[in-house]
């Protein structure tokens, strides 16, 4: 009875002590796309993504009804790093939605506004923001009422001068003053407490890592698969700890301290998710201020790790050369890093000569009929002076030429449609990750892998049937210095049984280091003599790898390699089941240069359909 009575005490405390308006409040998940292309729009860094940011801890005062029920010690703040814009997961500070949802678009108007560097090195929290305000309005003028706007209604949530003890009133008056007249204020006045956070301007002292690393994230991308839940997607703070000596259960003293000492220290194994409460682990993760991690010597990243050594050269797959050197593109230094990458071309050892898998001899004969029509299908061509019919618009402009005045010579007399064979100057390379992410399920049937498995199989029955050069390969990294490229089908091998045993004997395997493989790839297709040359990428995830070829580096080079591809001629094009790949793929190839296959079972169908309508948006079918 006690506890219940305890429990509805907590939820009426907390509500009553909460601040905002939860009836106006605006998610980021509502506005995220439009406010993603705003962001860009008006200057802002194309290769970050925007999600949801992380509460901080702050130093203002809190009313008595917040200490009384434990809340308001954390605000949400917008800031953004060199792979993100961090927006509030909600905002609820106004009563009216649209000025939420304008609070949004303004904060990603801060964040995109070009400042220069020296404007705000060195300079404190309130400068450097009423700087980028001033620079934010000067820049994009159609912004200043909707700032005016936020401002007045901000104004009057904020705490009044007049009831406050003359310290905290000086530093509200610096704060009000910096927000209706930015530039203005020059230093914060001292005060006992900070200031409340101010909700338009970016954070004051953004969280970051402690020197972690993100390959872990590649690891378990497979995991995170489905998840839409913007607290999902939050950013935490924390740092590289030393593991702690196991402390058992037992406590000699019980001073507060050792108390404390104790309970920070929470040991989370990353390698199960067989906890009785997995809700309440995430509401313990959200009300952590920073995480500690420390490498136990039983983790599944140990293991992984150790699973994705290189195997024996008797069961590896055969190296047909030492490998090419290639470059890798260093965003930061904004130059090409040369002779970084090693891809060797690898054959399969295992490899059996099969036909085609009975489950796909159906649809496989459907494709070929009609990729047989590609190659024999004829084309109307407009504007001869003979041929099969009459063209009705051409010859009515003719005569109505002559009816105006003119003579019978006046007008054009290429009057004629003719039909002519379609030729198709055709050579497609298709890429394909064969990264360990595939070896994830798609459902409780099949695994990303078996979909690629058959995706190629189908695309090799269809292109063997077009009569249009192809090749086909994989590929997967283990660092900069073994790029595996595994030969599937070069443009000068007949598909054949050989070929379809190779197929079959795709495996996952290693990391996923993309611009080497664009490049090599790219090489491969520039060699080829066709008019129109198709790259297609099929991938499943972002570019990740065990060194530092992850994150934002790993996406710059990436979509380098791809403009060196289109540089050369080439039509690069991605067909991705990974649902996250509005967020990274078009910065990487365009809008228009990817394909997202929301159901991953469709891929082997949707393959051979994409690359139909592709070619015939080339030959102009």
């Amino acid at each position: 009875m006690e506890e219940q009575v305890g429990q509805i005490w907590d939820r009426l405390i907390t509500r009553i002590a909460q601040q905002g308006y939860p009836d106006a409040a605006v998610t980021l998940d509502q506005i995220k796309a439009p406010l993603g292309v705003f962001f860009r729009a008006l200057g802002g860094d194309s290769a970050l993504r925007v999600t949801a940011t992380t509460a901080t801890l702050h130093k203002a005062r809190r009313n008595w009804l917040q200490r009384v029920a434990g809340s308001g010690r954390k605000v949400e703040l917008a800031w953004q790093d060199e792979t993100c814009l961090y927006l509030p997961a909600q905002l609820d500070v106004f009563p009216d939605a649209q000025l939420n949802r304008d609070l949004y678009f303004w904060l990603a108007a801060m964040a995109g506004a070009r400042v220069p560097a020296e404007t705000h090195r060195n300079q404190n929290w309130i400068v450097d923001n009423q700087q980028r305000t001033l620079y934010t309005l000067r820049q994009f003028r159609g912004l200043h009422q909707r700032y005016l706007s936020l401002v007045r209604a901000y104004s009057a949530l904020r705490p009044q001068p007049e009831k406050l003890k003359p310290d905290a009133a000086a530093q509200e008056r610096a704060i009000q003053q910096a927000l209706t007249d930015p530039g203005s204020v020059g230093a914060l006045p001292e005060a006992r407490f900070a200031p409340d956070p101010v909700p338009l301007w970016l954070h004051p002292d953004p969280p970051r890592s402690a020197g972690l690393s993100n390959t872990a994230d590649g690891q378990d991308r497979s995991a995170s698969k489905g998840e839409t839940r913007q607290a999902q997607q939050r950013r935490r703070q924390a740092e590289r700890v030393e593991k702690p000596e196991d402390q058992g259960f037992t406590l000699g003293v019980r001073h507060e301290a050792d108390l404390f000492s104790f309970g920070e220290f929470c040991k989370m194994d990353r390698g199960t998710d067989e906890e009785d409460d997995l809700d309440q682990a995430e509401d313990i993760a959200n009300d952590i201020d920073k995480m500690s991690v420390a490498q136990d010597n039983t983790t599944v990243a140990s293991r992984i790790k150790f699973d994705l050594d290189l195997p024996s050269e008797q069961e590896d797959d055969i190296p047909l050369s030492e490998g090419m050197l290639y470059p890798e593109w260093d965003f930061k230094k904004a130059q090409l890093l040369p002779d970084q990458c090693r891809v060797i071309p690898m054959l399969s050892r295992n490899a059996v000569d099969c036909e085609l898998p009975e489950h796909l001899q159906k649809p496989a004969r459907r494709l070929r009929r009609q990729f047989e029509s590609l190659s024999a299908r004829p084309q109307w061509i407009r504007g001869q002076y003979e041929g099969d019919k009459l063209d009705l618009d051409a010859y009515l402009d003719y005569r109505g030429a002559i009816s105006s005045g003119g003579s019978a010579h006046a007008g054009d007399p290429r009057l004629y449609y003719q039909k002519r064979p379609l030729v198709r100057d055709m050579a497609c390379l298709l890429l394909a990750d064969l990264s360990l992410s595939t070896d994830a399920w798609v459902n409780d049937n099949h695994q990303v892998i078996d979909v690629i498995r058959d995706s190629v199989h189908l695309f090799a029955e269809s292109l063997h049937a077009s009569g249009d050069q192809f090749a086909i390969h994989g590929f997967s990294s283990r660092r900069r210095e073994h790029v595996r490229f595994n030969c599937i089908k070069d443009f000068n091998e007949n598909y054949n049984a050989k070929v379809r045993g190779r197929i079959a004997d795709i495996s996952p395997g290693f990391y996923t280091r993309m611009g080497a493989a664009i490049r090599h790839a790219t090489d491969l297709l520039g060699k080829q003599s066709a008019e129109k040359k198709l790259l297609l990428l099929l991938t499943d995830g972002k570019p990740n790898d065990l060194d530092r070829y992850e994150g934002r580096y790993g996406v710059e080079d990436t979509r380098k390699a791809i403009l060196e591809a289109r540089n050369q001629g080439l039509i690069p094009f991605c067909i991705t089941i990974d649902e996250e790949a509005n967020q990274y793929l078009p910065y990487l190839f365009g809008h228009q240069g990817y394909t997202f296959i929301r159901q991953a079972e469709q891929l082997p169908k949707r393959l051979p359909q994409l690359y139909m309508t592709l070619t015939g948006k080339l030959f102009g079918g």
